[in-house]
C-alpha cells in the first residue's frame, strides 16, 4: 500500500478553516511530480495503440479500469465509448468538469521512437496507418493523472469533480452526432449538474511551459460547404453551344474569395472560406454538364457565420446564373465556435500564472481551427486552454504542426498539464464555496 502524500492531520492542519482549497496546491505539485513517469508511461502506451473516432474500446478500458480503482463512480459507453468519473468530495460545494479527448487520426506515423504507432486501417476505402497526430494521447494520460492527484485528497475537496474522457474529437463518417455534442445530449453535464468544466490542448508549436489562452471566441467554428454547379455539356471545340461550369466554377472560386476581403469586419474576427476541391469532367476535349466544390469554412461568432453563409449562397447563386448555369449549395453545419467564457476567464488566469509564472500564461490570436469542446460550453461557463509541447530552444516554424506525420511532443510539459487542471479545480472550489457560504450567511442575517 502506497503512503499517503500528506497525513490526515497534517493536511487539516494546512487547510486550516473553512474552505481553504488553495492550500492543497503544494500538495497537488507533491503529487503531480510523483506521477510523472506513470503520465508518461500511460502517453506512450495510447500513442503505440490509437483508435479513431468511435472505436477507443481499448483506451476507454483503460481508463475505466484506473477510475475505479481510484474509487471513482465510473460510467462507460457513453456517446459509444466514452467513459465519465465522479469523484464527491468531502465538503459541499460546486460540480468541476474536467474533459479529455481520447481519439487518433489516420495519419500514417513518420517519428522514430520506440512507441511508434504501427497501427494499420481501412479509412474512407483507403489503406492508412491510424497516429495521434494532434496529442489526444497526452490528453488522457494527462487526465489520468489529475485523476490519481484529486482523488488522493478527495475528503478535502469542497466540491465534486466530474471527469469527461470524450471520443470522437475528430468526428466520425457514420452519421448522426459524435463526440462532445452526443455527450451532451447523453447527459454528461448533468446527474450531477456541472456549474463549470475545462479543457487543454498540448501544442507541438508552444514551448513546454508556457500556457496560451484566449477569452471570448477562441477557436472557429467549422462548417463543410458543397456546391454543385449544373451547366450545359458540348463538345470542347464549340463552347459556344453549351454553358461551361468549369469557367463557372472559377468565377464562383474567385466571387467566394470576397466575403472575406469585403464582408467580414476582419477588425474583429477572421473568417476562412476555402474551396478545397473541385470534381468534374471526363475527358480534354468534353466540356462537362455539372461539376461539384467542396470546402471549409471558418467562423467566429453566430453572427459572423449567418453573414458567410448568406453570402456563399448569394454569390454561387448569381454568378451561376450570370453564366446560364445553376448553383445548389449547401452548407453543412458542423462544430460550433470555441468560446471561453469571460468572467471564468478573468477569473482563472490569475491560478495558471500563479502557477506556472506570469511571464509564462501568454494571450493568444484567435486559431482557425476548430474544437468540439464548444459544445459543452454552449451548455455551461467553460475555459479552454493550450499547453506547451515543444521543446525549449526550438522555432514553431521549424516543428511539425498537428495532423502530420511528423507530430511530436515534448513530454517534459505534461505535469504542468496535471498542475494545471488539478489547480483550477481547487481554486474554482474555493471561490464558489466562499460565495456559497457567504450568500448562506447574509440570508441568515437578513432573517434575524
Amino acid at each position: 500500500m502506497k503512503k499517503p502524500l500528506l497525513s490526515g492531520a497534517l493536511l487539516a492542519l494546512s487547510l486550516g478553516t473553512g474552505y481553504a482549497q488553495s492550500a492543497l496546491k503544494p500538495v497537488i505539485n507533491q503529487a503531480s511530480d510523483a506521477i510523472e513517469s506513470k503520465v508518461i508511461a500511460w502517453r506512450r502506451d495510447f500513442h503505440e495503440h490509437p483508435e479513431l473516432g468511435n472505436q477507443e474500446f481499448r483506451t476507454a478500458k483503460i481508463v475505466a479500469e484506473h477510475l475505479r480503482k481510484l474509487g471513482y463512480e465510473v460510467k462507460e459507453k457513453v456517446a459509444v465509448t466514452g467513459v465519465i468519473g465522479v469523484l464527491k468530495g468531502g465538503k459541499p460545494g460546486p460540480v468541476v468538469a474536467l474533459r479529455a479527448d481520447m481519439d487518433g487520426l489516420p495519419v500514417t506515423e513518420r517519428v522514430d521512437i520506440p512507441f511508434k504507432s504501427k497501427v494499420v486501417t481501412e479509412f474512407n476505402n483507403q489503406k492508412t496507418g491510424v497516429m495521434h497526430a494532434c496529442g489526444h494521447d497526452s490528453h488522457v494520460a494527462i487526465l489520468m493523472g489529475v485523476a490519481e492527484v484529486l482523488a488522493s485528497m478527495q475528503k478535502d475537496l469542497a466540491g465534486t469533480v466530474k471527469l469527461i474522457f470524450q471520443p470522437a474529437e475528430e468526428g466520425v463518417y457514420t452519421g448522426g452526432t459524435f463526440g462532445a455534442n452526443r455527450m451532451v445530449e447523453e447527459g454528461a453535464l448533468d446527474n450531477p449538474k456541472v456549474d463549470a468544466i475545462f479543457g487543454l490542448h498540448i501544442n507541438s508549436q508552444t514551448e513546454v511551459g508556457k500556457i496560451r489562452y484566449r477569452p471570448g471566441a477562441t477557436m472557429a467554428a467549422v462548417d463543410q460547404l458543397t456546391i454543385k454547379l449544373k451547366g450545359k455539356q458540348t463538345h470542347g471545340a464549340n463552347p459556344w453551344s453549351g454553358v461551361d461550369p468549369i469557367v463557372t466554377a472559377s468565377q464562383v472560386v474567385m466571387g467566394l474569395q470576397t466575403i472575406v476581403s469585403r464582408n467580414v469586419d476582419i477588425t474583429e474576427n477572421p473568417a476562412v472560406v476555402t474551396v478545397g476541391a473541385i470534381h468534374g469532367g471526363i475527358r480534354y476535349n468534353i466540356i462537362p454538364e455539372s461539376l461539384e466544390m467542396i470546402g471549409t469554412i471558418r467562423t467566429f461568432g453566430d453572427d459572423q457565420q449567418a453573414l458567410v453563409h448568406r453570402r456563399i449562397k448569394e454569390i454561387s447563386t448569381n454568378i451561376a446564373e450570370s453564366a446560364g448555369a445553376k448553383a445548389d449549395v449547401e452548407i453543412g453545419i458542423g462544430y460550433p465556435a470555441t468560446v471561453n467564457d469571460p468572467a471564468l476567464t478573468d477569473k482563472m488566469i490569475p491560478t495558471l500564472e500563479a502557477l506556472a509564472g506570469k511571464d509564462n500564461v501568454l494571450l493568444s490570436p484567435v486559431a482557425t481551427g476548430a474544437e468540439d469542446f464548444s459544445y459543452f460550453q454552449k451548455k455551461i461557463p467553460g475555459f479552454f486552454f493550450f499547453l506547451g509541447g515543444m521543446a525549449k530552444g526550438k522555432s514553431p516554424y521549424d516543428v511539425a504542426p498537428h495532423h502530420t506525420p511528423d507530430f511530436y511532443l515534448d513530454e517534459s510539459g505534461f505535469t504542468l498539464g496535471v498542475k494545471s487542471l488539478s489547480h483550477l479545480v481547487v481554486d474554482y472550489m474555493e471561490m464558489n464555496s466562499k460565495a456559497a457560504a457567504s450568500s448562506t450567511t447574509k440570508g441568515k442575517k437578513a432573517t434575524k
